[in-house]
């Protein structure tokens, strides 16, 4: 092959490679219950996993496994949580404030006391969540989110329907 032929091969693998993949140690080293701030715990898998009361703040999780786990005062501010799966998952006292949980899943998941403030609500599915005694949370997120008629949220806000 020829050198100009060769680099563009190379470039055009470059840009198909994913962008930041995950990174398997701090996927395990979180798993194990250590805080991750900042870390890229891309498509990690913490479903049915004890986790209370560790940070995540600022960390990748995009498109990660939080199923049914228990994720008590977890600091989640700023991270990308878009298109997670939290169902039936515990997040009581959790800060989401700031957080990117566009297309997220929060179906049946508790999230009393949890701090909503300035998060990313597009599209995230919050049916079936119990959510009446969440912080931050305004009319102008949850019109961009949807539930149905078992999501408990504060007084005076609703959600559209799924």
């Amino acid at each position: 092959m020829k050198p100009l032929a060769l680099l563009c091969l190379a470039a055009a693998l470059a840009v198909a490679a994913p962008a930041q993949a995950q990174n398997a140690g701090q996927i395990a080293t979180a798993r194990k219950g250590a805080s991750c701030p900042k870390c890229n715990l891309f498509q990690a898998d913490f479903s049915g996993l004890e986790i209370k009361g560790r940070n995540f703040a600022g960390a990748r999780l995009r498109q990660a496994d939080l199923s049914l786990s228990v994720m008590n005062r977890a600091n989640f501010g700023g991270a990308d949580l878009r298109d997670v799966n939290a169902y039936g998952g515990v997040f009581s006292s959790a800060n989401f404030a700031g957080a990117d949980l566009t297309h997220a899943s929060f179906v049946g998941t508790y999230l009393e006391g949890a701090n909503f403030a300035g998060a990313t609500l597009d599209g995230t599915n919050l049916s079936g969540a119990e959510m009446d005694r969440a912080r931050g949370l305004s009319q102008a997120q949850l019109n961009r989110a949807c539930g149905d008629g078992a999501t408990r949220l504060p007084p005076g806000l609703r959600v559209p329907g799924c």
